[in-house]
C-alpha cells in the first residue's frame, strides 16, 4: 500500500489545504458504524492505490445507495457494499440491485466477518481503517454504454458538488450530493 503524505498540498481550488487540514473540514458521516467507516476508509485506500476515484454514498438512479464508487482510468466502474458484521450481511439483501450499476460488484467487510457468507459471484475486499486488500476478484460483466454514461455522469456531479462545497460551505448545495 501507499503512503499517503498528509501535508501534500492538494491541486486545483483547495490549493491552500493539505490533506490533513481537509480530513478535518470533511463532515462526520453518522449513517455508519465506526466499524464501516474505518472499512470504507480502507477500501478507499486501496482504491486509490489502484488508480480509481471514489465517491461515497452515490445515489443511484435505482433509488439506491452505493457505498462507494470507484472510476477507473479507463471508464471501468466498480460498486463497494460495507458489510461490517454478519448481522448487517443478512439484514440487507438489497445489494443485488448494485449490479445493474457497474462493471463489478465488491463486498468489503473486516478480518472478523467469515468470507464465506458472501456470495461467490461477487468481490471481496478484507479491510481496516489503514488498508485493504482485494481477497476475491469480481467477475466482470461490462455495463451498457448509457448506464455506463449515467453513472459517470452522476460520479461527476456528485464529486464536483461536493468539492464546491468543501471551498464554500455556505453555498446553495443543499443535502443531497
Amino acid at each position: 500500500m501507499r503512503a499517503i503524505h498528509r501535508d501534500v498540498p492538494l491541486p486545483g481550488i483547495l490549493h491552500s489545504m493539505s490533506i490533513s487540514s481537509l480530513n478535518y473540514s470533511l463532515p462526520i458521516d453518522r449513517r455508519q458504524s465506526a466499524t464501516a467507516l474505518a472499512v470504507a476508509r480502507g477500501s478507499t485506500r486501496l482504491l486509490h492505490s489502484l488508480g480509481f476515484s471514489v465517491v461515497s454514498e452515490l445515489a443511484l438512479a435505482s433509488g439506491r445507495r452505493a457505498d462507494l464508487v470507484a472510476l477507473g482510468g479507463g471508464g471501468e466502474l466498480w460498486v463497494i457494499e460495507i458489510k461490517s458484521s454478519i448481522a448487517d450481511f443478512r439484514a440487507d439483501q438489497k445489494w443485488m440491485d448494485y449490479r445493474r450499476h457497474c462493471d463489478r460488484l465488491f463486498f468489503a467487510t473486516t478480518l472478523e466477518v467469515p468470507c464465506e457468507i458472501f456470495p461467490k459471484d461477487t468481490g471481496l475486499i478484507v479491510a481496516d481503517a489503514f488498508g485493504a486488500s482485494i481477497v476475491c476478484e469480481a467477475p466482470e460483466h461490462r455495463l451498457h454504454a448509457s448506464t455506463r454514461k449515467s453513472m459517470m455522469l452522476a460520479f461527476a456531479r456528485a464529486a464536483a458538488l461536493r468539492l464546491s462545497a468543501l471551498a464554500d460551505p455556505e453555498g446553495p448545495y443543499g443535502v443531497e450530493f
